[in-house]
């Protein structure tokens, strides 16, 4: 509740219609700043195809609409790009309000490297999930993931076996609310502490980038370099050195 900005409260106060993922929950928040005379929506990833054309037409319309999700950013990882992008389009203003995240904290505090990152969001949770792991095996960059308490543990397993169990991690749950956690140190010793200690809460992970840079990546095999077919512009420039 502390993590609300003046500007919320009040651009909230002022709207004509709030869409939240779910009424219940953004009730509690709403409730808490006496917001309570305002015509609530729910606005969520099952629904969001079908109620974002009638939205946009009011915002047309010249209605003030706010967005709002039950926690994190809207349009990251939750609801809100299809809003947004629709509204683009149609030539509306959206403005987006600096708040509460998830992500900048956790990856602040964690003691890796935040000067360059990359945001990998949700991992496929079922095909397709250890290839993205062993293609962000060789990401030199920080990376942050989200992950469910339900699959932390085998997806740190998952992550021991495609980054090596001595990467360093910090996993950082309930980020901004009263049970605030971060757990760093190796892949291996973080997993052993969620094997030991149940997962709560959802979940950032903030991974240690790979700091040897693959043999291929730096070594090309000359053989597989020569057999790669030649470019438009590769075969003009061979022509050309050939007549001279």
């Amino acid at each position: 509740m502390e993590d609300m900005t003046f500007r919320a409260v009040r651009l909230l106060k002022e709207a004509d219609l709030i869409l939240c993922e779910d009424t219940r929950t953004s009730g509690i928040l709403l409730k808490h700043f006496d917001i309570t005379d305002k015509r609530l929506m729910s606005h969520h990833k099952f629904n969001e195809h079908t109620t974002t054309h009638n939205i946009v037409e009011r915002l047309k319309s010249g209605e003030n609409i706010c967005l709002i999700t039950d926690a994190g950013t809207p349009g990251i990882s939750d609801p809100g790009f299809y809003l947004v992008r629709e509204a683009v389009e149609a030539g509306i203003e959206v403005h987006t309000l600096p708040g509460a995240t998830a992500f900048v904290p956790a990856l602040v505090s964690s003691g890796l490297p935040c000067d360059k990152f990359c945001f990998e969001g949700f991992l496929p949770q079922k095909k397709g999930r250890q290839t993205r792991l062993q293609e962000l095996s060789s990401e030199p960059r920080t990376m942050i993931i989200y992950e469910s308490p339900r699959r932390i543990v085998k997806t740190l397993e998952q992550m021991c076996e495609a980054f090596g169990e001595g990467r360093k991690i910090s996993a950082c749950r309930e980020i901004s609310k009263i049970h605030e956690e971060s757990v760093r140190g190796t892949m291996r010793e973080v997993l052993n502490h969620f094997i030991a200690n149940e997962p709560r809460g959802e979940f950032v992970l903030i991974v240690e980038g790979c700091s040897t840079p693959t043999k291929e990546a730096n070594h090309p095999n000359p053989e597989e370099e020569e057999a790669k077919p030649m470019s438009k512009y590769q075969r003009k420039q061979a022509k050309l050195a050939n007549n001279f």
